[in-house]
């Protein structure tokens, strides 16, 4: 039987919601009118609380702020044409924060506290989830160590927190990415396949190179010897070769999507052909060059589908069909918003309805 956490709630004295507009959500940029927290204090999770929306306040010595002990997920909420608020597959996002916390040494998070604190807070802050198709509420729940203590361990005490925002579309249109062989953005034996802090700042620098040459994202190798393809910056990468759904397996360096499983889970229930597998850069851009792409795309949860438009290696552009002739990945795109917004069959049970 599932404990029944008590949470103190303090509402916001005036909601920001009446000056929000919905037609211009910028991504990460508006936040909702409330914020779930929980303290780790003395080997025990407490302190249940949602409150209005704010800054924290941290001692300038937070082990978090100096040795990057921080781990996060991303999901959405979706409103279907009835009115009912469906969460795409949260237990998997559950799942894989505590995976990421046993890597970073962080305490798991009870399952009743994951889901009863986020179900609060969608439900007190129901109303900043957007009705349109192709808009949801971005939903942000972390963890972090929060001692007073500037030396290399593992924090005694946590925070987890859960912060949502409305949004519309990630990318506004298809990416350019570039294979990048010099920069590493996880190694074997390391935490790419947690959902930590380090890995994304570690990738902001060579993402700056990228963009001053014109591309969107990267598409990293391995660390090793960037001979293979990993993972984009902010999504799993999947390529249609010849008829044939190709993806790098996951491991203790690539991070296991969800949207990614989801693909890959459809692809399979309509018969398609998949391999998940190592894919060498050199496959890849033999591949381009003799024009047996057929479709290229990113999966995470930002940007569900990311159609990649065009691939660079060692000074050379390889352009990919166009956006109206990838029949997969548009079917895909099509089959997955359909099931988030309660308008086809769930039969994979995904949906979490509040």
């Amino acid at each position: 039987m599932t404990e029944t956490i008590d949470i103190k709630v303090t509402r916001i004295k005036e909601s920001k919601l009446p000056g929000v507009d919905f037609d211009n959500i910028p991504f990460g940029r508006i936040y909702t009118d409330h914020m779930f927290m929980a303290d780790y204090i003395d080997g025990k999770w407490q302190n249940f609380e949602i409150l209005p929306y704010g800054p924290l306040e941290l001692d300038p010595a937070t082990t978090t702020l100096h040795y990057a002990q921080s781990i996060f997920e991303g999901l959405k909420a979706y409103k279907s044409e009835s009115g009912e608020t469906l969460v795409f597959r949260p237990f998997a996002n559950f799942e894989r924060l505590n995976k990421s916390a046993e890597r970073m040494c962080i305490p798991e998070v009870p399952k009743e506290l994951y889901e009863q604190g986020m179900k609060a807070l969608l439900e007190i802050d129901n109303d900043w989830i957007p009705e349109e198709v192709g808009k949801s509420l971005y939903i942000r729940p972390f963890v972090f160590g929060t001692d007073d203590f500037i030396g290399i361990r593992p924090s005694d005490n946590y925070k987890f927190m859960i912060i949502t925002c409305p949004v519309g579309s990630y990318y506004a249109e298809p990416v350019s990415v570039k294979i990048e062989t010099h920069y590493t953005r996880a190694a074997k034996g390391g935490v790419g396949y947690a959902k930590t802090a380090g890995n994304y700042a570690a990738s902001l620098y060579p993402a700056k190179l990228a963009a001053q040459e014109g591309y969107q994202q990267l598409i990293w190798t391995d660390g090793q010897d960037h001979k293979y393809i990993e993972e984009s910056g902010t999504m799993n990468i999947m390529f249609r070769i010849d008829d044939t759904l190709i993806t790098p397996h996951t491991g203790d360096s690539v991070l296991p999507g969800i949207t990614r499983d989801s693909v890959l889970k459809l692809a399979r229930d309509w018969g398609y052909k998949v391999e998940e597998r190592k894919i060498s850069v050199d496959e890849v851009v033999k591949a381009a060059q003799e024009g047996r792409i057929q479709e290229a795309f990113g999966t995470g949860t930002a940007a569900t589908i990311a159609h990649i438009k065009k691939i660079g290696y060692e000074g050379a552009d390889y352009e990919l069909p166009p956006i109206k002739e990838r029949e997969w990945s548009n079917k895909f795109l099509k089959e997955l918003d359909m099931i988030k917004y309660g308008q086809a069959e769930d039969k994979f049970g995904w949906n979490y309805k509040l």
